[in-house]
Order: structure tokens, then C-alpha cells, then sequence
């Protein structure tokens, strides 16, 4: 257990790194736009808040896991829970407008599927964890 505790607070804070890169992408150059649509940055636009929230859970249970803090459980399962709502959020998005058919044109969706993938494991992988060193 000490082990997945160890790896899952590694990939949480790293999570929290990706998603602020994420983020200063998106708005300085926009490389990680699937599309300049406004219909499109109207919905990605609306995000920051909750993902600032996310990644905040997700640095706090990581630092937490990383030094074995018993406090780390509680912001993992947040980290988790908000990890695994925003991947639904963002793939329902993503299969109603039809955007996974842009993956093999378009690099900012193929990123945006790993970010989908990445985010449903660890949001999983994060309550697991969280819930059984609860």
C-alpha cells in the first residue's frame, strides 16, 4: 500500500503541473484548442475554475501521500471524485459534438483523448487508494 501510496501522489502532483500547463496553453497560444469555435472555447472557458479546484486536491493529497500525512486521504478522495467528474463532463462533450473524429487530423484532440483516458484511470486509481488507506 505504501508503494501505490507513493506512486499516486507522484502522478497527482503531476497532474496538477499538467493541468496548469494545460491551461496557460489554452489561453497564451491556444495549442491545446481542438477548434477556435466559439460554441468550442464558450464550454473549454468555463473550465478553470473547477480544474484550478481539481488540481489544487490533487497537489495537496500528492504532497500528502508523498510525506505520509493521514490528511492526504481526504483531499484524495476530492481529487478523485473531481478528477473522474470533469473527465465525464469534458467526454460527454466530446462524443455529442463529435470531436474523437478529429484525432487523426487534428494533434490537440489526440492530446485531449490522452488527457480524457489519463484522467478516468487516475480518478479511479486516486478513490482506490484514497478509500482503502481511509
Amino acid at each position: 500500500m505504501k508503494t501505490a501510496r507513493r506512486i499516486i501522489g507522484v502522478l497527482l502532483i503531476a497532474a496538477a503541473a499538467v493541468t496548469a500547463f494545460y491551461w496557460w496553453s489554452y489561453f497564451s497560444g491556444g495549442d491545446v484548442r481542438v477548434t477556435d469555435a466559439r460554441w468550442y472555447t464558450a464550454f473549454e472557458s468555463s473550465f478553470p475554475i473547477a480544474d484550478g479546484w481539481m488540481a489544487l486536491c490533487s497537489a495537496l493529497a500528492g504532497a500528502g501521500f508523498l510525506s505520509g500525512r493521514r490528511w492526504a486521504t481526504r483531499f484524495g478522495l476530492m481529487a478523485g471524485s473531481a478528477i473522474l467528474y470533469l473527465a465525464a463532463m469534458d467526454i460527454t462533450f466530446d462524443v455529442e459534438n463529435g470531436l474523437y473524429a478529429l484525432a487523426p487530423a487534428n494533434a490537440a484532440m489526440t492530446f485531449e483523448i490522452f488527457i480524457n483516458a489519463s484522467c478516468v484511470l487516475l480518478g479511479l486509481a486516486t478513490l482506490a487508494v484514497s478509500w482503502q488507506s481511509a
